[in-house]
């Protein structure tokens, strides 16, 4: 067994219900909407997402990751899906936020460039809902200004900050994005290095004190391989190869595999799979791997160890943490998207679907048990929401990483 058995839990059976997805999204919205606070510019935390005070810093109230530049975000995506409509002045609540931040940093490490839990997250969002060139120049800044930082993973590192430079570039084409980009590439690249006991290459990260080899999609090698096959075409042709070369020799070789099914452990050549604390979900493990992966052109070998490793998702379960993104039901749900859009089979489709009716299930669950939402986009109910939204027409474009 490849999963731990007790980080799941059965899915329901709920036929998938489209109406059901608008309807609960829907409530999930005026929900948020009523907990917004105008004032302070941002939402309140869950207990689920805040230990102590200690937690509510600047990043985390107003960022991607948690706070509301990732909750206005989903909000503005929902309004323009035609999903659900939000009663908060959006542009107003985007523009301002930035100013929001910058006021309430109190901790050494901030202001911090990350696309997650930093200024470019923070300043795009107000770019996707309310464009003005006028912040152009700021956010370039800050995107440049991370091109060396040394945690070499998407949440904080050159990778997310590479995720902007390219969504300006699609918004703009102006060279200047193209040129910042690049610059993170070739620095990220640098440290792409041969590991000659897995035989493969590897990034080591620097990452909350500890130096490892990472392999998820939050911290380690699936999340900077999408970050660079995101803007794979802004590269010479030479590079291009070797980067798909290497990300798919790394995929197999770090793959364990039996009886169909694959998973990946959080550290390459790390603890043996099964073992309770394994983790099968978006930022470590098999959902992450497949969904940040299946970008790469197709290849037996490796269409084969995707496909084992969303089969392996499948038969592991929803996630019993809850909903969410990072590391919920509707990030693993994304996995099935992947493969949907990657190989046309509705298999993928249908698994994703009823991942779906299950986070929408335990959306309102949880609800029910706190007696209040969760309003973070990574880990809470609209970062679900968004999902089931998506398994509508199929769209597997992750919320934030895609698709700006």
């Amino acid at each position: 067994m490849l999963f731990d058995p007790a980080a799941h839990e059965l899915l329901a059976a709920e036929p998938w219900n489209a109406e059901r997805v608008r309807a609960v999204a829907r409530d999930v919205v005026a929900d948020t909407d009523t907990a917004y606070d105008p004032a302070e510019g941002h939402w309140p935390l869950h207990p689920l997402d805040s230990g102590d005070d200690d937690d509510d810093w600047a990043g985390v109230s107003h960022g991607i990751y948690l706070g509301a530049a990732g909750t206005l975000l989903a909000l503005d995506r929902l309004a323009r899906a035609g999903v659900a409509e939000s009663s908060i002045d959006l542009r107003a609540a985007a523009t301002g936020l930035h100013d929001g931040y910058l006021r309430r940093c109190h901790v050494p490490d901030e202001p911090m460039p990350s696309l997650m839990i930093g200024e470019a997250g923070i300043q795009l969002a107000a770019e996707v809902i309310a464009p003005d060139p006028a912040r152009h120049v700021a956010l370039l800044e800050v995107v440049r200004a991370n091109a060396g930082n040394e945690t070499l993973e998407l949440l904080y590192g050159a990778p997310g900050t590479m995720l902007v430079a390219r969504a300006l570039h699609r918004r703009t084409g102006e060279e200047r994005w193209a040129a910042a980009w690049r610059e993170s590439a070739e620095a990220l690249l640098r440290e792409w290095q041969f590991d000659d006991e897995l035989g493969c290459h590897l990034w080591v990260q620097r990452f909350a004190g500890r130096v490892s080899p990472l392999l998820g999609a939050a911290h380690g090698f699936a999340g900077n391989v999408l970050a660079l096959l995101d803007g794979l075409e802004l590269l010479p042709t030479g590079e291009r190869d070797d980067v798909v070369r290497r990300a798919a020799r790394t995929t197999l070789a770090t793959a364990v595999a039996a009886g169909g099914l694959a998973n990946w452990p959080a550290t390459a050549g790390g603890a043996t799979l099964g073992e309770p604390g394994t983790r099968t979900q978006w930022c470590h493990g098999a959902p992450g791997m497949v969904s940040s992966l299946a970008a790469l052109p197709a290849d037996p070998e490796l269409d084969a160890i995707l496909a084992a490793g969303a089969e392996l998702t499948w038969q592991a379960g929803p996630l019993a943490k809850g909903a969410g993104l990072c590391h919920g039901t509707a990030g693993n749900g994304f996995a099935f998207l992947a493969l949907f859009s990657r190989t046309g089979d509705e298999l993928w489709l249908t698994r994703a679907r009823a991942f779906a009716m299950h986070a929408l299930a335990q959306v309102e669950q949880e609800r029910r048990r706190y007696g209040r939402g969760r309003f973070g986009l990574w880990t809470g109910d609209l970062g679900a929401v968004l999902y089931a939204a998506q398994c509508v027409a199929g769209d597997a474009a992750i919320p934030t990483l895609s698709a700006w």
